[in-house]
């Protein structure tokens, strides 16, 4: 007895005793079959020896009295544990769910017929065989969570609570797996579980039953596919090392021309820079030798309009002369020298007669733009007079 009802008290589910030919429904998943003898029991579909007896839990100290079945036996005054709902019959009919706590009924006529968890239940799904949309056949196997919502609905909404859900379960996730591809199942896994759930709970509301949350735990692929799945992802792997080599070849190809260019550009730059201030050095240069010439003209102008300005300026032209042909021997071996180099003096006269070639006309231009000097009357003749005298007389 002691090991049947922690059997059916570990389940979770409700307890319910049923009279089937043939075999005992102890309630929750758990029969007692007669052709397996008296010391076996299926449970979920794993047998296990009658021999390993569990110990009874905390509860059974509230309601020692308790039927073969594993139910509580009415004795007037209940003590309900937490997180526990009894369903309870009256004279074979639903009458009322115990809460937990103290709890009164009516012996005889009060029949507490099933004992539903309202804890969350951890159920694991069988491994199964599902096709992909791409003709992939795959073996999944998946853990699901439950909980109790509606305890009337769970004793009296569906037969077999565990073995509904879980059939659910698979049959949906075959369903959504064969719209998927391979690649998306594993990709997707968390949408593939949204959807399992939210198929699952649509389908178990009229049973009280809410699945929490499902969970895929392992996908096994046939090797033929494994292995070309892992060419595919050293494939994939290799394209992705020469595409990311030859993207770095391209880039420091760029960053390389880049750079010359940009070496170029500042070498031009500085290049146009260095030409402008040498040409503005040059210009400045000229414009500052040509303002000094032209005061040193202006200068040379004005000594030259003053008294005796002419003489020297044809001593310094003759000096001048001289010096040149002084230092013709200095730099070549070739002398360019006048016939009479050894005539000092007609050297001097010739270089006068240069200077005053060139002076000439500078000369007649002034005079021509000076004003005509206003002519004295000159006395008339001696025979004027006389001829004026005599025809006077």
């Amino acid at each position: 007895m002691g090991g049947s009802e922690g059997a059916v008290r570990g389940r979770g589910w409700g307890v319910r005793v049923r009279e089937c030919p043939g075999e005992n429904v102890l309630g929750g998943g758990l029969r007692r079959r007669p052709e397996m003898g008296k010391d076996t029991l299926l449970m979920g579909g794993v047998e296990t020896e009658r021999s390993q007896q569990l110990k009874h839990s905390a509860w059974l100290a509230l309601a020692p009295h308790r039927l073969n079945s594993g139910l509580p036996v009415n004795i007037g005054v209940l003590f309900v544990p937490q997180q526990e709902a009894w369903v309870v019959e009256r004279m074979g009919k639903f009458h009322r769910i115990l809460e937990p706590g103290l709890n009164f009924l009516i012996p005889l006529l009060d029949r507490i017929r099933y004992v539903q968890s309202l804890k969350e239940i951890v159920i694991n799904v069988p491994e199964q065989s599902a096709v992909t949309l791409d003709n992939v056949t795959l073996q999944i196997d998946g853990v699901l969570y439950l909980r109790v919502m509606d305890p009337y609905k769970a004793s009296y909404g569906v037969e077999d609570p565990e073995y509904a859900v879980t059939q659910l379960a698979q049959t949906t996730m075959r369903s959504e797996l064969g719209k998927l591809s391979l690649d998306r199942v594993f990709r997707e896994r968390e949408s593939l579980n949204a959807n399992i759930v939210d198929a699952i709970n649509q389908a178990s509301d009229c049973w009280g039953i809410r699945c929490l949350r499902y969970e895929i735990k392992d996908i096994h692929v046939p090797p033929r596919v494994k292995e070309s799945m892992q060419m595919q992802v050293e494939a994939e792997r290799r394209k992705r090392a020469t595409v990311l080599e030859s993207e770095g070849t391209r880039e420091s190809a760029i960053n390389v021309a880049e750079g010359q260019k940009q070496a170029q550009i500042l070498a031009s730059e500085a290049e146009k820079a260095e030409q402008i201030n040498k040409a503005a050095g040059e210009a400045n240069a000229m414009l500052v030798k040509a303002r000094a010439k032209a005061e040193a003209i202006q200068l040379l102008a004005a000594a030259l309009a003053q008294q005796n300005g002419s003489a020297a300026a044809s001593l310094s032209v003759a000096e001048q002369y001289v010096n040149a042909f002084s230092k013709l021997a200095k730099d070549s071996n070739t002398l360019l020298l006048p016939t009479n180099t050894g005539d000092i003096t007609s050297m001097v006269t010739q270089a006068l007669g240069i200077y005053t070639t060139l002076t000439k006309p500078q000369a007649v231009k002034t005079q021509d733009e000076m004003p005509p000097a206003r002519e004295d009357p000159q006395p008339p003749p001696v025979e004027v007079l006389k001829a004026e005298e005599a025809s006077s007389s």
